[in-house]
């Protein structure tokens, strides 16, 4: 595996193939995929932390989707890739959205994890309240940290899966605050793509005990999609926010079987 550092976004650069490009959700980073790996043997797999999070924490100045979306794009030039298919998680999923609008002939597909087009406005509200949490220092972070491991992930998952919860509190926990809040920012004024213009087929994967992306937001989601050359919707059992990660080998046969229907 090689690590690329391209304008402060690092990126692990993992195996041969067609291109799978990944990219995190909130408090996440490129480890959120690594329980996707064994699905993506035959593939070159670019994991992105995006900028403000991971490796990529020092990036300067205001976050924002259109930012995000430019970051992945510069990546994808740097690096020679001119078609991929993109797997995302969470905000990870709104950054997908607006690169299959802004860049189609590079988006070869979506598969989505804990998807949504963009938060709702109650969301927002206490979306921006993290941030100012976040800023407050260790002790916010500490706050925010106990506060989504008891929302984001299922009651099965803390019960039974004392490894992903550890997964998920690490990932938080060593996120810098002030890069945390500023990403918090540019998803709490994250705007829908215009998904109805989405060309490429899509996979949508969320928990059925989801609180950001439930069920019946992401069959509304697939019902916009109507431009898509196919869209497939898979709710996964006691699952929460963190799919990848609270239930690994479902998402690995649902994104393998989904990647096995594009090599055409």
């Amino acid at each position: 595996m090689a690590l690329h550092l391209i304008e402060r976004i690092a990126v692990d650069d993992d195996g041969d193939g067609d291109v799978v490009v990944c990219l995190h959700g909130l408090g996440g980073s490129s480890n959120t995929f690594t329980p996707l790996m064994p699905a993506l043997a035959r593939h070159r797999v670019l994991r992105i932390d995006l900028p403000g999070s991971g490796r990529s924490q020092h990036a300067e100045g205001a976050l924002s989707i259109a930012r995000f979306v430019d970051a992945v794009q510069s990546v994808c030039t740097r690096l020679g890739v001119a078609r991929a298919h993109v797997v995302g998680h969470s905000l990870g999923t709104i950054v997908a959205q607006h690169l299959a609008l802004a860049a189609p002939k590079l988006v070869r597909s979506l598969a989505l994890f804990g998807p949504l087009i963009a938060p709702p406005d109650s969301a927002r509200t206490a979306i921006r309240a993290r941030a100012a949490l976040a800023r407050s220092g260790a002790a916010g972070m500490h706050e925010i940290t106990a506060a989504l491991l008891n929302a984001s992930v299922s009651a099965d998952t803390r019960q039974h899966q004392p490894v992903a919860v550890a997964f998920v509190r690490e990932s938080l926990l060593r996120q810098d605050g002030e890069a945390y809040a500023r990403s918090c920012e540019a998803l709490a004024d994250a705007q829908p793509a215009a998904v109805d213009r989405i060309a490429c087929p899509v996979l949508l994967v969320t928990g059925d005990d989801d609180v950001v992306a439930p069920p019946q937001a992401v069959r509304a989601m697939a019902e916009k999609l109507h431009g898509a050359r196919g869209v497939r919707v898979q709710v996964l059992p006691r699952c929460g926010h963190w799919t990848p990660v609270e239930r690994a080998d479902a998402c690995q046969q649902a994104l393998r079987e989904f990647l096995a229907g594009q090599r055409n």
